[in-house]
């Protein structure tokens, strides 16, 4: 099933996609169903907005080989962890603002995991069971401001930083082999599969749990590969994950 959040007749709800129809959803995350007496909305008439409003993001840094590399990194032993506010996130077709206090803006496209159930020291075996399904990501980041301060906050916090959609796909049997393709104003960028991850997606809800409890909504995003750069306003950003869709965004100067 493909979940999304969407604005009909100045209502948001959660719905499945079906081609050019949503059917509004309803109840818990980890057990959405059909709504009673609630009619199909067009999908062409409906507002689709971020397909979830997590209370964090908790994001892995240097989580492919390719991009450690890149970054003149060394593997990490543990996953390198950081957290973005949930003030970043906007939604499929929204503009990312373009700070006035960096020079420097990368895109950074990623597989993202939604939390169906509250995970505390989950264990991996059980990790599946607290996902709600997958989703794409662009960790946008002020790339100067990230090596000024030597952590992630600045750089990675300011609104608009976590694109997030266009839908949350629940029928992803494996999410450790999937493709991910980031375009800038549709040239290729980013090529590579989530097999490249060094932690994987059960590994890394697990880890994460034990030291946090993740809540329904939250979102863990598992890391980039190579190929992040510049972004500028006017420029059309996609990032395109297989079996999830394409998540498009265009870059905006500040009001």
């Amino acid at each position: 099933m493909k979940i999304v959040r969407y604005k009909s007749d100045g209502r948001v709800s959660f719905g499945a996609l079906d081609g050019v129809s949503i059917t509004p959803l309803e109840g818990a995350l980890d057990a959405l169903k059909p709504a009673r007496d609630a009619s199909p909305a067009r999908a062409a008439s409906a507002e689709l907005l971020a397909p979830i409003a997590p209370g964090k993001i908790v994001a892995v840094g240097v989580n492919y080989r390719d991009h450690a590399l890149e970054m003149g990194r060394q593997l990490p032993e543990e996953p390198l962890l950081f957290i973005k506010p949930s003030t970043c996130v906007i939604g499929p077709g929204d503009a990312i603002i373009y700070p006035p206090q960096t020079k420097l803006m990368h895109y950074e496209g990623e597989l993202a995991i939604v939390i169906a159930r509250t995970a505390s020291k989950v264990s991996q075996a059980d990790a599946r069971k607290h996902v709600l399904g997958y989703t794409c990501l662009n960790d946008v980041t002020a790339r100067d401001l990230q090596r000024k301060d030597v952590q992630f906050t600045r750089g990675k916090g300011f609104d608009t930083f976590a694109p997030l959609g266009p839908v949350i796909e629940t029928e992803i049997a494996n999410p450790d082999n999937l493709e991910l393709t980031t375009r800038l104003n549709g040239e290729v960028r980013q090529h590579g599969t989530t097999s490249n991850l060094i932690f994987k997606c059960d590994f890394l809800l697990s880890y994460i749990s034990q030291i946090m409890t993740l809540l329904p909504g939250d979102v863990i995003s598992t890391g980039t590969p190579s190929g992040v750069g510049e972004m500028k306003p006017g420029d059309t950003v996609e990032v395109e994950i297989e079996k999830i869709g394409c998540l498009r965004n265009i870059v905006a100067a500040p009001h």
